[in-house]
């Protein structure tokens, strides 16, 4: 399976990115693929809140309309990845192991939430995204 990170929802619900056309078609390959894809709570939470920001880039989405979003990617296979048992300890610990501090604990956040939701591949726009042992990470619109 293949989780779907934040920044490929943010450019695929917004027109105006210059990702917008290579972010929805890549959503459209995770949902061809084999294993099907989904999309973790801390992914829906964090887009929620960027798109819907008062000082989003260009101007926000009302609430509607990223609900509206989100339910369409329900509506065509897009899978919720949620976290497991003792999720917040594993976490902690995972983040101690790999030396994750600061802001990058939400990634650490994200892939660990991927990986317990049955993802071995996380797909996103960011070069630097956490590496966690088990879970792929791989940037589709760098692909030619």
């Amino acid at each position: 399976m293949i989780a779907i990170d934040t920044n490929l929802l943010i450019y695929a619900h917004r027109s105006a990115t210059p990702e917008h056309r290579a972010a929805r078609a890549a959503i459209e390959a995770a949902l061809n693929a084999s294993g099907g894809c989904g999309i973790t709570m801390p992914s829906i939470a964090e887009f929620f809140s960027i798109v819907t920001h008062p000082t989003a880039t260009g101007r926000p989405s009302p609430p509607e309309a990223a609900v509206d979003f989100l339910a369409s990617l329900r509506d065509g296979g897009v899978a919720d990845l949620a976290p497991g048992p003792a999720f917040s300890a594993r976490l902690v610990r995972l983040a101690a192991d790999l030396g994750v501090t600061g802001m990058r604990i939400f990634d650490l956040q994200i892939g660990l939430c991927a990986l317990d939701g049955g993802a071995t591949e996380l797909w996103t726009h960011d070069r630097g995204f956490v590496k966690i042992p088990g879970l792929v990470i791989h940037d589709p619109l760098t692909e030619a």
